[in-house]
């Protein structure tokens, strides 16, 4: 018997800073609950090191700001989201500074920002906390909601469904969550009048990537189950740069190095980012992402190096202070030694269709931060516009769950159980799947693409489908079914996607179509492209 445990109002699936930023403006005037499926610092926002981008309210600084982010999302950026945005960048900062995050000064005037400068930007606009400024963005946001009343947080529940009504076998609205209780193993669902998905990216799907465990798409594959439409999900952004050791293959070493001084370099010392981009170090991420790949693949090596030799010591010591003590742990001394580094996952450009005010296609459901797809991104992120993103879009969406008056008078009903168990054999069976996963990501569906390679991944992403589908009858529901579950429905996505898309653009390459159309559309894939999952 499926328990029904009492509920909040407004439920929030994650808690980064886009979850975090909704919940606060909620609490004014609403109470809600922030679930999170693992313990609250493992999520992207913690592991932010760059900054997030701060754009003054003069119309220079925003017309700069919003050319710098039609140029790098390649012709697929929405132009009147790119200027919210923008437009609302110096509110967005003042924001958290009002929250009580302490951004790093200009020496020479107290009073501004230190402004850093990050690859594809055309100047120096990214307000930063060192080089750790999600964690202490997060710091501050979830000390400011556990002091709230009106906030709950549960840590280790995983949605498992969102709940909704149907019409015509057409879900019209989300009623509720369907949950798993992680140390409890218990399911159970809540009831909801407003439902917010903050789950972050899909990074976890490849094999390297600079993602925490928790990027695993959960957000994409729940609003997918409950017949939301995804766009633009082969637009995968590969970091350049990170750190490739036996002992840390997950760690980013931030573009500001880049943005400071650090040279990209083959084993040899020749530096080689000129041959590929004017702008060298400092080309967007798919530029400088691919022409590493291309220069591995050319010399047959498995890594490059970054040096930051050359940067004084005071601006690594001030502005860097994380990475340095995390090469040195490796026994790597940034200030003498160069770096080796590797292209890897990073973040989804693409996700479930929102407007601007977070609100998906389904009533009831809204979707921020980077499992959302709102256009501002296009084929290509700009550097430190996703943590601008999710304060932004998720003060609006607050804003908009607010003003909207919703009683469900709907009856939950939900058929999960968790009788079942083998739980040895289940452990080594999708730890199998998993790798086998990741392993068929980055092999067919990395930084360069062929049909061929994808029409590959795309059988082999269905086998792996099917043995999912068999666990259901024979294991008990949990934590790293369900993920694996969301990864392999968001793999099958991210593939169906770069085959539908007929050119090369941004973050997408395909050896078959290796032009840019001269017309920029979007791919976007409904549920009924995929079987249910």
């Amino acid at each position: 018997m499926v328990e029904k445990k009492s509920c909040s109002p407004i439920i929030v699936i994650g808690c980064g800073l886009a979850g975090l930023t909704v919940a606060l403006e909620l609490a004014k005037e609403k109470k809600v609950l922030i679930v999170s499926k693992k313990d609250l610092y493992l999520s992207a926002t913690a592991w932010a090191q760059g900054g997030i981008v701060s754009v003054l309210s003069d119309e220079i600084s925003i017309s700069t700001h919003i050319k710098d982010t039609i140029d790098a999302g390649k012709g697929l950026v929405e132009p009147s989201v790119a200027r919210l945005v923008a437009e609302s960048g110096h509110g967005a900062i003042d924001w958290l500074l009002n929250k009580g995050v302490v951004f790093n000064q200009n020496k020479q005037k107290k009073s501004e920002l230190h402004l850093i400068r990050e690859g594809g930007h055309s100047r120096a606009r990214i307000a930063h906390v060192a080089d750790s400024t999600g964690k202490a963005i997060l710091d501050v946001l979830l000390h400011q909601a556990r002091q709230n009343p009106n906030i709950e947080i549960q840590t280790n529940w995983m949605a498992i469904d969102l709940i909704t009504n149907k019409k015509a076998r057409q879900s019209t609205a989300v009623v509720g969550v369907c949950f798993l209780d992680i140390i409890k193993n218990e399911i159970f669902h809540l009831e909801s009048s407003s439902t917010v998905l903050a789950t972050g990216g899909v990074g976890k799907v490849y094999r390297y990537t600079s993602n925490p465990d928790t990027a695993t798409g959960d957000g994409i594959a729940l609003a997918w189950r409950a017949g939301c439409r995804v766009s633009d999900m082969e637009f995968i952004q590969f970091h350049p740069t990170c750190l490739y050791h036996p002992d840390d293959r997950s760690f980013l070493i931030s573009e500001a190095l880049r943005g400071a001084g650090a040279t990209l370099e083959l084993p040899s010392g020749e530096k080689f980012m000129r041959k590929y981009d004017a702008k060298g170090e400092l080309a967007p991420r798919d530029i400088v992402a691919r022409s590493i790949d291309a220069e591995m693949k050319k010399y047959e090596i498995e890594n490059v190096y970054l040096n930051a030799t050359m940067i004084e010591q005071e601006v690594i010591d001030e502005n860097f202070p994380t990475i340095k003590s995390r090469c040195l742990k490796l026994g790597i001394d940034i200030s003498s030694q160069r770096i080796p580094v590797v292209p890897a996952a990073h973040y989804s450009c693409g996700g479930i269709i929102t407007d601007v005010n977070g609100r998906t296609e389904i009533s009831n459901l809204f979707a921020v931060g980077e499992n959302a797809c709102t256009g501002l991104h296009g084929a290509n992120r700009l550097a430190s516009n996703s943590l601008l993103e999710c304060v932004v879009i998720g003060r609006l969406a607050a804003k908009q769950i607010i003003s909207q008056s919703i009683t469900s008078k709907e009856k939950i009903n939900t058929e999960w159980n968790n009788i079942k168990v083998d739980q040895t054999r289940q452990t080594k069976e999708i730890s199998h799947n998993w790798e086998e996963l990741r392993s068929i990501m980055s092999s067919y569906v990395g930084i360069v693409r062929s049909d061929i390679r994808l029409k590959k991944a795309l059988k082999k992403i269905g086998e792996i489908k099917r043995e999912i589908d068999s666990y259901y009858s024979l294991y008990r529901i949990s934590r790293d079914l369900l993920e694996l579950r969301n990864l392999t429905l968001c793999a099958e996505i991210i593939v169906l996607s770069a085959l539908k898309r007929r050119e090369s653009r941004g973050l997408h390459y395909s050896k078959d179509v290796p032009t840019t159309s001269l017309t920029a559309l979007n791919t976007i894939i409904a549920p009924y492209d995929v079987r249910d999952s």
